[in-house]
């Protein structure tokens, strides 16, 4: 049946947990160019009969529903490659500029490019405003306090802050820190706020 495959990876999509990528459907995403190809070679062949006055007028329905099928896999396609570049993005603004290695396992290579231009661009914007830049994945919720009591859940060495006074991040001490400070460390899991 034309568009299974495709509609599979829409249903691929709608299976994924919130806040997780699901790994890069590559054999999916080739079954459905390779059915694609053929229903363009298949209408190419009819119309060209249809041309030369070779067949009858039945051929022009044949021709019709394998062209529907084309742009309902061509629909599909596009809005599963759109929907993993849309989570990609939350996640970079979820995790900063670098991705759990669960995430960047799961990308393909042509998705790892696309985070890494999307990164770039996303820096330079961000150092072009005010005068010394602006980061704008600091605070993704109003902040409450400007300080935070936070646990270190790791080893992690030396923390220069911006004041220019040093802290060592030792597993399970304890810090009182600006929170834009600390914020991509919390969301890298380096750091646990303490509540």
């Amino acid at each position: 049946m034309f568009g299974e495959k495709a509609l599979e990876l829409i249903r691929e999509l709608h299976r994924n947990r919130e806040g997780t990528l699901a790994p890069y459907n590559e054999d999916g995403v080739r079954q459905v160019l390779e059915e694609m190809q053929a229903l363009y070679e298949a209408n190419q062949q009819d119309v060209s009969q249809l041309v030369q006055n070779e067949s009858d007028q039945t051929s022009l329905t044949a021709v019709q529903i394998r062209h529907d099928s084309l742009q309902r896999n061509k629909r599909c396609l596009l809005a599963y490659l759109y929907n993993r570049l849309q989570k990609i993005r939350e996640l970079r603004w979820e995790f900063g500029s670098v991705l759990p290695a669960n995430v960047r396992s799961n990308m393909s290579p042509k998705e790892m490019e696309w985070f890494s231009k999307y990164n770039r661009t996303l820096a330079n914007y961000m150092r072009s405003l005010g005068n010394g830049g602006l980061d704008l994945t600091q605070d993704m919720q109003p902040p409450q306090n400007v300080h935070i009591e936070v646990r270190c859940v790791e080893d992690r060495g030396e923390l220069e802050l911006d004041d220019g006074s040093k802290i060592l991040l030792k597993k399970n001490s304890m810090h009182f820190l600006p929170r834009s400070q600390c914020e991509h460390l919390i969301r890298q899991g380096v750091l646990k706020q303490v509540t």
